[in-house]
């Protein structure tokens, strides 16, 4: 498995990605969606693999390597 792209840590379990982090505006990034952290303590967005964590967690300091892909449904 391969290391996301980006990793978030956030406190809340709704989260919205629009491809905006590192320098990149969100006018070159994607669409905004809205993402949920489940029962796993993370998600990764479907268009640019940024991960999202929930501080506090069953992901909150497990090396992000080990984490299989899990991407939510994304909602407008």
């Amino acid at each position: 498995m391969m290391t996301p792209p980006t990793i978030t840590r956030t406190s809340t379990a709704r989260v919205s990605c629009d491809g905006a982090y590192d320098g990149i505006p969100a006018a070159l990034g994607h669409p905004r969606v809205f993402l949920e952290i489940d029962e796993h303590g993370y998600v990764d967005c479907g268009y640019c693999d940024r991960r999202f964590i929930l501080i506090g967690g069953p992901a909150d300091g497990v090396d992000p390597a080990t984490l299989p892909d899990i991407a939510s449904g994304a909602s407008a």
